[in-house]
């Protein structure tokens, strides 16, 4: 294992020309000054609860400055496209692509899971544009927004300017799908998490260098892919499983049958290893490749 130097995932060149791949890595994580579970987890896009499983941590006791905790920071690209951004739901990942390569991928934070009797601020799925790209933006605060605010008893505000306590920091690209942004949150801790409503929000350490990379008209697409298959460089085959988080009524089992049938992988797999990942929705890929003479069942 490696020692994670840098932002993850930020800025490196991955080749696809495979239809699947898997980026990020098993590493280290060296803790700074102020780090806790939560924000570690935003940083890396990493449950912080895994971060403790897999470091046999307490979660009440604070993190000690320079200990180093094993993370995997490991994705499956979902879609691969010659130019433009990828933001997949259920893995709360941004993929961007330049010139057939994944130049970029990072956690975001997305909007929040549905619930009943309550407004929907899930992110919507589709295509998009980049329209616009601001510094220092102003934000004009939606009328389903201001309702709320009215509702929580909280005073109304119609125009938050420029400044520390504006919500879309320093940093937003406006998308073609309405209402929707991307950009900078001041709300760390929620990075990784559906906590927005609706919009895309970015750790600032990600913003600042994707803001300058992305030109307006730059395509993209949100798109909703909650279970990937992958095949590593020798052999392996990885399956990385989420929940139906927006509870579109999805049958998890049938996709990755369907998946892992399209690669020509199944007489690879170990069914039992699949039953097992799809109980989980850990969101880490799992090397589900069958094992010599291990028997070969179907879900």
């Amino acid at each position: 294992m490696r020692s994670f130097i840098g932002i993850l995932l930020l800025f490196f060149a991955a080749s696809v020309a495979q239809a699947t791949m898997i980026i990020g890595e098993e590493g280290f994580y060296t803790v700074k000054k102020g780090d806790t579970l939560d924000l570690i987890g935003a940083r890396l896009g990493v449950y912080w609860k895994q971060i403790v499983r897999e470091n046999r941590l307490d979660p009440q006791k604070p993190l000690k400055k320079g200990t180093k905790l094993k993370v995997d920071t490991r994705r499956i690209v979902p879609q691969v496209i010659d130019n433009g951004i990828i933001v997949n739901i259920p893995d709360r990942t941004l993929y961007y692509f330049k010139e057939g390569q994944v130049e970029a991928a990072f956690p975001v934070a997305l909007g929040m899971r549905p619930r009943e009797e309550a407004a929907d601020w899930t992110t919507p799925l589709g295509k998009f544009t980049i329209l616009r790209k601001e510094k220092n933006p102003a934000w004009y605060v939606p009328k389903s927004i201001q309702e709320e605010m009215e509702e929580e008893g909280k005073p109304v505000e119609t125009i938050v300017p420029p400044g520390p306590d504006n919500p879309l920091g320093r940093y937003a690209m406006k998308t073609s799908i309405p209402g929707i942004l991307i950009h900078e949150t001041i709300k760390p801790r929620s990075i990784y998490q559906y906590r927005s409503h609706g919009c895309i929000r970015v750790m600032p350490e990600h913003m600042e260098h994707f803001f300058d990379k992305v030109e307006v008209n730059t395509p993209g697409e949100l798109i909703y892919v909650p279970v990937k298959v992958a095949v590593s460089e020798e052999g392996h085959v990885f399956l990385e499983a989420h929940g139906d988080v927006y509870k579109k009524g999805r049958n998890l089992k049938a996709e990755t049958r369907e998946a892992i049938e399209k690669l020509g992988l199944s007489e690879r797999v170990d069914w039992r290893k699949v039953e097992k990942v799809l109980k989980e929705k850990a969101g880490v890929p799992r090397d589900v490749t069958l094992a010599d003479r291990t028997p070969k069942e179907r879900i």
